[in-house]
């Protein structure tokens, strides 16, 4: 059984600090869809991944999610730490499979899923007009 290397106290005190809810990425994406007149909920565990933004009325699911831990693909920031590498992969490996069962959970029940990366939210405009057009497509897919 291959060892992992010790943690390195750095990287311990630098990860402690990674938040889960109400990161800046997603505060900009509350703060431009509550602008375009939607109200949400937050956070909603009893659906699956426990998404970071509930519009019920439209069953619409929407992830704000980080490059690094959900590996946006082709995005530098989806880089991999150079000590303990096979431990990251594996990590990043069952993040993103548990994001996949996740989105296939939510659309078995009627939700549609929104994913927004956080490299998206660094250019507000086209963010805005991205949510637009994919609220706008699920509200008439809806009715």
């Amino acid at each position: 059984m291959e060892r992992n290397p010790p943690v390195d106290p750095q990287r311990s005190i630098l990860m402690s600090r990674v938040r889960q809810a109400n990161t800046a990425p997603e505060m900009l994406a509350r703060k431009i869809l509550h602008r375009m007149g939607f109200r949400f909920r937050l956070h909603r565990r009893d659906l699956p991944g426990s998404p970071d933004i509930v519009l019920p009325s439209y069953r619409i699911a929407i992830f704000v999610h980080g490059c690094f831990w959900h590996r946006h693909p082709g995005c530098k920031k989806a880089s991999i730490p150079k000590s303990r590498r096979s431990f990251w992969e594996e990590k990043f490996a069952a993040n993103v499979e548990r994001d996949r069962k996740n989105y296939i959970a939510l659309n078995e029940l009627g939700w549609h899923c929104v994913i927004i990366w956080e490299c998206e939210t660094k250019d507000i405009p086209a963010l805005e007009s991205r949510l637009q057009a994919e609220l706008v497509k699920y509200m008439k897919w809806r009715n």
